[in-house]
């Protein structure tokens, strides 16, 4: 008997091939083999007149899908009918999500096979678990496919709805997503908050104590007997103490009086307390949690977490990476347990077994948390992984194996102290057994260290105890506005909000950066000025629509439509069609919505109107009849525009760029601007004759008043010849790049190697002994530029086997084969691009490479005939006169 098995990718299909017995052909299908229309050119003949064609959705007859197979699938498709044929037995052995299953729908769909069927899913690549998903097989679940489907539709009418009308009324090229709008907003409302924010001060004292040679921290909490004021006694709308506080706010004046006053008199220890605690390990890790670790532990977003997951798991390392549930079988609390015993020791282990139950409403999807593979969990070091996928690999190892390790217990200890009429208190902290400490602490990339941190050791102390005071000192403080979302932030806000799945969380923050909503900013998403006009327009038009309980709403609605709680058409027919649907809410608004003030971006305390342009966000302002504008620099944030930097652009605009002083040498002006990329430096001015005038920009965190002669005549002097390489001869320079400065090693033909300076190197002085040093250094991210690692290997390319990958380059990220590179459709991430819909983009860019050669070629001798006749011409003419 022969039987034919049908996964989603080749590394998955490599790694299940070794555990199936003979007989038995596995062939990936690259993702779905088909799905709505990419373009208007995909629209069949057919449906090309219809008024909903553009949708791919005929939302005139119970929302039924154009499916169309892509044509880089179609040799896909060929492939699996052929190894369909002959074959006694069809296995679908899609993953067990929601998409798996639509994955598998499709499949049957497309190939109509005419042998028995059955659904295979497991949650984890292991011999074991293959031979026991053999033995379990089970029909394709309607109901999953009718919420996957679902979710697709909506997905689809949401964004092919707004983001024709955000194009017409803000800029081209802008997109809405169900969940992408609603981050958005999240994101634009924490940046108002910050611009709203009025920061308070206040000042208190910190003393250095001494009992037995032992020297402790303690700091002021009241005074006559008053609660001193503190961060949280401020109102961020006013920078002054809130309403209703009763305590006393120290200014610097006050503060140093006060430590003056306690200098030299007796402490004593009013009072002590111990408070014995217990900290319990985290469960094992979901897909929100792991992304969120990932990203605050070891630096890795959202996007690659999951990409880095996704191959640990079609290797055969851990279990399924999309999952809500925090559950774990039998199987994987026994290898944990093994795993703590022979590592840690019994007195680590828990004394019983751990199970969790997932808190989230709509947890589904696989049954397990992710942990790692198989019944015998293979340490980090037996792995032979490394980099990334080793790191990965390690925090979700650890996590597991914490998770059944006993309990932390620790004493959280309390001194309080007075001095005159002023009160101090010290805090300390004991740690009397580790427990999972020892594996794991959240957010610490070292156990061992992370267990001293939680340490904050006092000396013994009792009441009526005189310590001796060596130092006091008197501190100011800023109240801070509220943090910026990082990666882990939102996506943990998201799922706690319950909007949208945390499978998709990644794409969804790609999509945000890649469509200029946010800027990446040391971890933080920063929101630009396209942000906030599209999130205003949305709330001012389609407020349910970017509301967080309306969307969550939604979610549920999806989950009940994969129980059969609840039907698919009539809850898209209300959404879309209904008398306040979304296409009745558009038809609507799109007569009233102002294109010049769907544009515009208001921001308190700026006389200056911002607004988005076909080129980037500008300022304009009215000078009496003329309107002055001046575009703004890409990397200025809504939060960073302040008034005076709005008058530096202006007056560049108006009365030309700042004049800095006089090159000494070629005794050229150096001026000093503001462009899309930041301030620079600019020798002499832009002519007819010098149009390209010699440029340097500002070293980062470097202000344009902060910029000496100095300074500027060594960054026009970039890039400085530092040497010569003593081992090559060949020329080390140092320069400002992209990317911020660097120095490079120069060898002509045979290349050249790059390396960024660190924090404490000066482009301007560095040294050649320092720049041999960071040359010696190996390369971040490994290797030279001709081994450069993809960021997702999609598969081989059907013509010639050769691999098609994807890489992030200066200008963003591409698909490359062989020698032509192609860019992501719009819309695409790197989560959402597959092998068969890179296909057709790479046929497309190497048509149009040859057009465009040929073309070129033909033109130029077009060109070449035409100027010899042209010639010959002038030549008669002139002979006849």
């Amino acid at each position: 008997m022969s039987t034919l098995v049908i996964v989603e990718s080749p590394t998955k299909a490599r790694t299940i091939r070794n555990y199936l017995p003979q007989g038995y052909h596995v062939e990936a299908s690259m993702g779905h083999v088909r799905d709505l229309p990419a373009s208007a050119e995909e629209i069949p003949p057919f449906y090309k007149d219809k008024d909903w064609a553009n949708l791919g959705v005929n939302v005139k007859n119970d929302f039924e899908p154009i499916y169309v197979v892509p044509k880089g699938k179609k040799k896909v498709v060929q492939v699996l009918k052929s190894a369909l044929k002959g074959v006694d037995e069809l296995i679908l052995a899609t993953d067990e999500d929601r998409e798996g299953e639509s994955i598998s729908w499709h499949l049957l769909e497309v190939l109509q096979p005419k042998v028995p069927i059955k659904r295979m899913v497991f949650h984890e690549i292991t011999r074991e678990a293959i031979q026991k998903a053999l033995k379990n097989c089970r029909d394709i679940d309607v109901n999953l496919v009718h919420a996957q489907e679902t979710r697709r539709i909506l997905d689809r009418l949401y964004g092919y709805t707004l983001s024709p009308l955000l194009w017409k009324k803000i800029a081209w090229g802008l997109s809405a997503g169900r969940v992408q709008s609603v981050a958005v907003r999240l994101l634009v409302q924490r940046e108002r908050e910050r611009r709203a924010f009025l920061s308070g001060g206040y000042w208190d004292l910190k003393a250095l104590l001494e009992k037995d040679k032992s020297p402790f921290d303690a700091k002021l909490v009241s005074l006559k007997e008053k609660k001193i004021a503190t961060g949280s006694d401020f109102d961020p709308k006013t920078g002054k103490i809130a309403k209703g506080r009763d305590v006393v706010l120290l200014n610097e004046t006050e503060a140093n009086a006060l430590k003056k006053r306690l200098t030299g008199k007796p402490w004593t220890v009013t009072n002590t307390e111990e408070k014995p605690t217990t900290r319990k390990p985290s469960p094992p890790f979901t897909t929100s949690t792991l992304q969120q670790e990932s990203n605050r532990k070891l630096g890795i977003s959202a996007r690659d977490t999951m990409r880095i997951a996704q191959k640990l798991y079609e290797e055969g390392y851990i279990t399924y990476m999309r999952t809500d549930s925090v559950h774990l079988s039998d199987e994987a609390i026994t290898a944990a347990r093994n795993c703590v015993e022979q590592k840690y020791g019994k007195e680590y282990l828990s004394p019983q077994p751990r199970q969790y139950t997932t808190k989230s409403k709509g947890a589904q999807e696989a049954h397990e948390a992710i942990r790692p593979a198989g019944s015998q969990f293979r340490t980090p070091q037996e792995t032979g992984l490394s980099a990334q996928e080793l790191a990965l690999y390690d925090l979700i190892w650890k996590r597991t194996v914490a998770s059944q390790m006993a309990n932390a217990q620790l004493t959280e200890l309390v001194v309080n102290l007075q001095v005159e009429d002023a009160g101090f208190r010290s805090y300390g902290k004991r740690i009397d057994f580790p427990g999972f400490f020892r594996a794991y602490v959240e957010g610490s990339d070292d156990p061992d260290a992370a267990i001293d941190n939680q340490q904050v050791i006092l000396p013994p102390l009792k009441k009526g105890d005189h310590p001796d005071c060596k130092q006091i000192d008197a501190l100011g403080h800023e109240t801070q506005p509220p943090a910026r979302f990082t990666e882990a932030s939102l996506v943990k806000t998201l799922e706690s909000e319950g909007v949208g799945r945390p499978s998709t969380y990644a794409s969804i923050i790609g999509t945000i950066i890649d469509r200029g909503y946010a800027q990446m900013r040391s971890k933080a998403l920063v929101p630009t000025f396209t942000a906030f006009a599209v999130v205003s327009l949305l709330e001012q038009h389609f407020p349910d629509l970017v509301d967080m309980k309306f969307t969550s709403k939604m979610e549920q609605t999806l989950d009940e439509i994969a129980t059969g709680e609840a039907k698919w058409i009539p809850y898209l027919e209300k959404f879309y069609l209904g008398e306040n649907g979304l296409d009745t809410q558009v038809k609507v608004r799109v007569d009233q919505i102002d294109p010049g003030v769907a544009k515009a971006v208001n921001l308190e305390n700026l006389d200056a109107l911002v607004k988005i342009g076909k080129f980037g966000p500008y300022l304009e302002v009215k000078q009496g009849e003329e309107v002055i504008t001046a575009s703004i620099p890409t990397d200025l944030t809504p939060c960073d525009l302040t008034p005076e930097q709005v008058a530096t652009l202006l007056r560049q605009k108006t009365e030309g760029p700042q004049k800095l002083a006089v090159h000494p040498e070629s005794g050229e002006t150096i001026f000093i601007l503001i462009g899309s990329y930041g301030p620079y430096v600019q020798l002499g001015e832009a002519t007819e004759e010098n149009q390209k005038p010699k440029r340097a920009s500002l070293p980062k965190g470097v202000k344009p008043e902060d910029v000496t002669l100095e300074m500027a005549v060594g960054l026009l002097a970039l890039p400085r010849l530092l040497g010569n390489h003593p081992e090559t001869g060949a020329k080390v320079k140092a320069s400002l790049g992209r990317f911020g400065p660097y120095v490079v090693h120069d060898q002509g033909k045979d290349g050249k190697d790059y390396r960024s300076l660190k924090a404490e190197d000066d482009v301007l002085s560095i040294t050649l002994e320092r720049a041999l040093e960071l040359l010696a250094q190996p390369k971040r991210g490994g290797g030279s530029r001709g081994t450069k690692k993809p960021l997702k290997e999609l598969g081989v390319h059907p013509d010639d086997q050769e691999p098609v990958n994807i890489y992030e380059g200066p200008y963003g990220i591409y698909i490359k084969h062989g020698k032509v590179n192609a860019g992501l459709s719009e819309g695409e991430t790197i989560e959402t691009m597959t092998l068969e819909k890179a296909l057709p983009l790479l046929a497309e860019k190497a048509t149009t490479k040859k057009k465009t050669t040929r073309k070129s070629t033909t033109t130029t001798k077009t060109t070449t005939k035409t100027t010899k006749r042209t010639t010959k011409a002038k030549t008669t003419s002139k002979t006849k006169e």
